[in-house]
């Protein structure tokens, strides 16, 4: 048995989850609305505040999508309740990032400045005030799509290893090398 899949995702309060066309699950909370299409093998079911994923056979194929299905759910009640957001901080001398009309612009050693325009699903905010680098804040419904708009960020400039420079997820360890002089 999938220990993760073997698990209840608890449906908090405010969130609705009904279940369409046998397999297709439709979760709505305060944050906005989800649909979800689970495989075939496997079968879904809302009892007493709770969704119960179970699979049909002991298929091994079958057996590692329980508790992929299973997270997936867990994702589409805590987005629809929460919400997800990922900070990147935006370390250098001279580097800044503004927000204008849901446009990132950001500064980052470059000849030209970057303009990343996201998802509409995603929404982008910049704090300056909470620590002297600044931090880009990516927020929405969509674990996946956060992360891969964070992951699209910071991939414009990633943090190099000599002074640490770039864009990096806040609480992301760089390990430095030593420079030229240190193998004298």
């Amino acid at each position: 048995m999938s220990r993760i899949g073997k698990l209840p995702v608890e449906i908090t309060d405010g969130v609705e989850c009904s279940i369409q066309d046998g397999n297709v699950i439709s979760v709505k909370g305060k944050q906005g609305e989800r649909t979800l299409s689970v495989d075939a093998s496997l079968n879904v079911a809302v009892e007493e505040g709770q969704v119960l994923v179970t699979r049909k056979s002991e298929a091994k194929n079958v057996k590692a999508l329980h508790g992929l299905y299973r997270a997936l759910i867990q994702n589409l009640v805590t987005g629809v309740s929460e919400g997800f957001q990922i900070q990147l901080e935006v370390i250098g001398v001279g580097y800044r990032a503004n927000v204008n009309n849901n446009t990132l612009e950001l500064s980052v050693g470059y000849s030209h400045p970057f303009y990343f325009v996201p998802p509409p699903e995603v929404e982008l905010d910049v704090d300056t005030k909470s620590s002297k680098n600044p931090r880009v804040i990516v927020k929405g419904i969509d674990k996946d799509l956060v992360g891969q708009v964070a992951a699209k960020i910071r991939s414009i400039r990633p943090p190099e290893p000599y002074k640490g420079k770039g864009i990096r997820y806040v609480n992301e360890q760089v390990r430095k090398k030593a420079g030229k002089s240190a193998g004298k």
